[in-house]
């Protein structure tokens, strides 16, 4: 498949060693961290340097320089990543959809719930990876080309490691 593979991370809260696993099995072209923490991306960097990422801050990120929601282009296809705390997607994921639809967004990428999501609603893409944490973490992969989009959640860990 030609296109553009991208892994999805959000709430890794400390566990850094799950997500640069994940990379390097998938070896993605892209990597997005949705927050919580932004220290935990900023380490994947240092250890991954030649690796394409973008990052958004979360709630537990506190006072911060890097924006709570960015708009990307891939493979002809606007991305609305963002934590999701600011659109209080824990109770309802109405102005999350407004906002990416608000963005001309054709995928949103979000986190905070620590509840993996893949949906799409009227021509929206909805991907919320869950929480990359701990041994029942999840990350997302988003893999796209002209045309075509899938979403998947993924367990962090592969079956029969520790």
């Amino acid at each position: 498949m030609t296109g553009v593979r991208i892994a999805v991370f959000s709430d890794t809260h400390g566990d850094v060693d799950h997500m640069e696993r994940v990379v390097r099995r998938e070896r993605p072209d892209l990597v997005l961290h949705l927050g919580d923490l932004c220290r935990d991306f900023e380490a994947l960097q240092a250890r991954m340097p030649r690796q394409t990422m973008q990052n958004v801050c979360g709630n537990c990120d506190g006072f911060s320089l890097t924006p709570d929601q960015r708009v990307l282009q891939a493979e002809g296809r606007r991305i609305l990543m963002t934590h999701g705390h600011r659109y209080h997607v824990k109770e309802t994921l109405y102005r999350a959809q407004l906002a990416a639809r608000e963005a001309q967004a054709d995928i949103l990428v979000f986190g905070h719930t620590h509840i993996p999501l893949c949906q799409e609603v009227d021509g929206l893409w909805m991907l919320n990876p869950g929480s990359c944490q701990g041994r029942r973490g999840t990350y997302g992969l988003l893999e796209l080309s002209s045309g075509w989009v899938e979403l998947r959640v993924k367990p962090a860990e592969e079956p029969g490691t520790t």
